[in-house]
């Protein structure tokens, strides 16, 4: 780890920075963020084929829900394992066997003929990913000198937040155009390269192999229990009925006992799988609590969107995508602006815009009718788009740039972890949500569409009378449609409640911004550039 201490601590700018802009080193970090890229596209591209891939692979309703839940268990698993990783064999070996394993695990993905097959493969893609994660975020903070931050960060940020949002549109155009077998064979040619780019390129570090003998296993074995079994509870709790169900008791005392042994080994071992040190830094603390609830906003809008669009509005996957696109056009649009104003700006500052614009983005979607279409969403998706790159850039800067550069590794796993942990808690939170919610509303609603009330007599017996002039059973006709409307309103009554919580949630962050201390490295070296 010798050069990377030069990079971050080097007084003299002039010399690290002509050393580090070595071309290779930017080819083989542009190989490894399009490594990322694919790694998190990954998650949410099968999100809008399930149903092409449930009827590819005669699964039920419930089992090809796996196909995205064993992805994100073992991916949660390898994120915070890949630093200590790192360290004992090197970024190079790392991440080239991690390209070529999710690479090898696409292929055979796409060969699945049943469920159970695609289960496994799903779940071997996703852990042997997730090692390309945190590594892209520890190369960026250690191989580029805090001049170039304003470059490199808003490129990593638009990355970790754009594939999961455009995740949808181009899952919905492949399986569309092809079939959902090209959902994973899309990823070999390019895996294929970023193996070897990176294989040949990266000389960041050295492996230091001794580190093996000190290797806790016990703590990787009770880390796996404690985070699979916490992913597990948070995707199926909701479906399950939470504690009414005993697979979910199961999973939620294993994530006890689990988390119990592991945080006691954390603190214990001489080598712990996970280095918690790094949340003694006040910022990288803040950064992470940032980051999960980034994650709450992130992956909770790109699922509630297409969910409106499709239950509400009768979407399909290819019109979700083209509706959800502006988004990510969005993000792409800002991340240079964000990059600009990162060596200008305070870093609180920007958050606190971007927290607001937020915010303000799901503060209108309160107001949303079952009539909303494109240009209704425009507006809010644009401030979704744009607000989360302004936020994205400054809390990677404020958690990772400050930190020394033998504690980054460990530290860019747990950052990124709490990212998709927020995503899965916020996910379980909204679908409890709209779920009670909505029986609420629904039940509030059907007390006034009763028998004693005229105008819904009138209606029933004019939308009856219309289907008799067909010759089909009116008023049985009638009184389902009738029905069709109370479930629709109590839908949209949820997810206004839905939106209303997250808009709560992005106005609180606004003042916990002003708890962060000023990021002391980064934004001297930034505006000095």
């Amino acid at each position: 780890m010798a050069t990377a201490g030069t990079v971050t601590a080097g007084g003299g700018i002039a010399a690290p920075a002509a050393e580090r802009m070595d071309p290779k080193r930017i080819v083989a970090f542009f190989a490894m963020v399009f490594g990322m890229f694919m790694s998190i596209l990954d998650i949410q591209i099968v999100s809008a084929s399930l149903a092409e891939i449930q009827a590819g692979l005669g699964a039920g309703s419930d089992e090809v829900a796996w196909v995205q839940t064993s992805y994100l268990i073992a991916e949660v698993i390898m994120i915070p394992l890949s630093g200590v990783l790192a360290r004992i064999v090197s970024t190079r070996v790392l991440f080239a066997f991690s390209a070529a394993g999710f690479t090898m695990a696409s292929a055979l993905a796409a060969t699945a003929t049943n469920i159970e097959q695609m289960i496994i493969y799903r779940a071997i893609q996703g852990f042997i990913g997730g090692g390309m994660i945190p590594s892209v975020f520890a190369a960026a903070f250690t191989i580029f000198p805090p001049s170039k931050r304003a470059i490199v960060s808003p490129i990593i940020g638009l990355v970790a937040t754009l594939a999961p949002t455009i995740g949808p549109t181009i899952g919905g155009y492949i399986s569309h155009a092809m079939s959902w077998h090209w959902l994973f064979l899309i990823n070999v040619v390019p895996g294929i390269i970023v193996t070897a780019v990176t294989w040949s390129l990266i000389d960041f570090d050295e492996p230091d192999y001794s580190l093996l003998k000190k290797f806790d296993w016990w703590g990787l074995a009770t880390m796996a229990v404690f985070l699979g079994s916490m992913e597990y509870v948070l995707e199926e709790g909701n479906n399950k009925d939470w504690f009414g169900d005993e697979h979910i008791v199961m999973g939620t005392v294993a994530m006890v006992i689990g988390g119990l042994i592991f945080f006691y080994r954390v603190f214990k071992v001489d080598f712990p799988v996970v280095d918690l040190r790094a949340f003694s830094n006040r910022n990288f603390a803040f950064g992470s609590l940032f980051s999960f609830i980034m994650g709450v906003g992130l992956y909770g809008l790109t699922y509630l969107y297409p969910l409106y669009l499709g239950r509400i509005r009768g979407y399909d996957s290819m019109m979700i995508g083209e509706t959800m696109f502006v988004s990510g056009a969005a993000m792409f649009f800002t991340a240079p602006v964000a990059g600009a104003l990162s060596a200008k700006l305070d870093p609180r500052v920007m958050m606190m815009v971007g927290f607001g614009g937020f915010a303000l983005g799901t503060y209108l979607m309160t107001g949303v009718t079952a009539d909303w279409d494109f240009y209704e969403l425009l507006v809010p998706q644009i401030l979704r788009g744009c607000s989360l790159m302004l936020c994205m850039v400054p809390i990677n800067n404020i958690a990772l740039g400050t930190l020394p550069p033998d504690r980054i590794k460990n530290a860019s796993g747990l950052f990124n972890l709490t990212r998709n942990l927020g995503g899965a808690v916020g996910l379980a939170i909204i679908n409890t949500m709209l779920t009670q919610r909505s029986d609420e509303h629904y039940a509030r609603l059907s007390e006034h569409v009763t028998w004693s009330n005229p105008e819904a007599l009138d209606w029933l017996s004019s939308v009856g009378a219309n289907y008799d002039s067909y010759g089909l059973d009116g008023s049985l006709t009638a009184i389902k449609k009738l029905s069709g409307v109370v479930t629709q309103q109590s839908w949209l009554l949820s997810f206004m409640d839905v939106f209303m919580g997250l808009t709560l949630l992005f106005s609180c962050l606004i003042f916990l911004t002003l708890l962060i201390k000023k990021p002391s490295v980064a934004a001297p070296a930034g505006s000095g550039h």
